[in-house]
C-alpha cells in the first residue's frame, strides 16, 4: 500500500472510535494491534479536549468541568481539526454550544463562548500599528466626513442577545453570579499587545460595523440617534485600538 494510502487510513481510524485498527499497523504478532492503536486514539482525544479547555476557560467554568469534558468530547467526535495548529482549533465550538445549549446549559453559554472565541483570534491576529488620537486629530475638517476606516488585524465587532461580556468579566476570577441585564455589543481589541474587551454604547455597533464595511465616516454617523455624538464614538474606536488607518476623504 502507497505511503500516502496508509497514512490515511491510519488519520480515517483515528477519528472514528468504532473503526478497527488499520491493517497496516502492526504488532510484534505482525497482526493489527487494538490495544496500543488505542493509545493512539486516546492521545489524541485527550489533545484535542485540552485545547478546548484552553480556549473558553469562562465556558467551562460555567457549565462544570464533568459537563464541559462531556460536550468537548462530543464536539471533538464531531469536528476534527482543519489545521496542524492546535491553537487554531476549536472556532466552531460556540456554534456547537448553541445546538445543544437548550439542554446543557443557561441561554448566554453560546454567546460567552463566542466572546472568549473572539478575545483567541484577537490573540493570535496579524501584528499592525494601530492609527492614533493625533492621526485622527492631524485629519482637516473638510476630509473628515468622507474618511474611511480601516480596522486593525486583531479589532472584532459582536453583538449578542445576552449580556455576555459582564457573565464572562464577572465569571474570570471565580464563580459570580450572572448580571441580569438586556444584549450587548462588544468590541474586542489588541493595543500594546494586551487582548481589551470593551461593551460599546447605545449605537456604538452600527456605527463601528458601518466604518467596517466600507462606509465613510459621515455615512457612518448616520447610524447614531444623535449626531452630536458622533466625535465621541469616533474618537472611542481610535482610542480602544480598533482602528489600523484612518484614510481621508477626497475633497469635493
Amino acid at each position: 500500500m502507497p505511503f500516502e494510502a496508509t497514512i490515511a487510513d491510519f488519520a480515517a481510524a483515528l477519528r472514528d472510535p468504532a473503526a478497527p485498527p488499520p491493517a497496516a499497523t502492526r504488532g510484534r504478532k505482525g497482526a493489527p494491534d487494538g490495544r496500543r492503536f488505542a493509545v493512539y486514539r486516546n492521545n489524541v482525544a485527550v489533545g484535542l479536549i485540552g485545547a478546548i479547555e484552553a480556549r473558553y476557560p469562562v465556558t467551562r467554568r460555567i457549565l462544570g468541568e464533568q459537563a464541559f469534558r462531556g460536550l468537548a468530547r462530543a464536539y471533538v467526535q464531531a469536528e476534527k481539526p482543519g489545521s496542524p495548529v492546535l491553537s487554531a482549533y476549536g472556532g466552531s465550538f460556540p456554534e456547537f454550544i448553541a445546538g445543544s445549549c437548550e439542554k446543557l446549559g443557561p441561554p448566554y453559554l453560546a454567546d460567552v463562548a463566542r466572546l472568549e472565541n473572539a478575545w483567541v483570534e484577537a490573540y493570535h491576529a496579524a501584528d499592525a500599528d494601530a492609527a492614533s488620537l493625533a492621526d485622527l486629530a492631524a485629519l482637516d475638517a473638510p476630509d473628515l466626513a468622507g474618511a474611511r476606516i480601516q480596522f486593525h488585524p486583531a479589532a472584532r465587532l459582536l453583538r449578542f442577545a445576552t449580556p455576555a461580556a459582564s457573565i464572562w468579566a464577572s465569571q474570570r476570577d471565580g464563580p459570580a453570579a450572572p448580571p441580569r441585564g438586556q444584549g450587548e455589543d462588544v468590541l474586542v481589541t489588541r493595543p500594546e499587545a494586551d487582548v481589551s474587551v470593551r461593551i460599546l454604547p447605545v449605537a456604538g455597533y452600527a456605527f463601528a460595523g458601518r466604518l467596517r464595511d466600507g462606509a465613510t465616516l459621515a455615512e457612518a454617523a448616520e447610524a447614531l440617534p444623535d449626531r452630536s455624538e458622533f466625535g465621541t464614538h469616533l474618537v472611542g474606536l481610535v482610542a480602544s485600538g480598533a482602528v489600523r488607518s484612518i484614510i481621508p476623504g477626497e475633497r469635493p
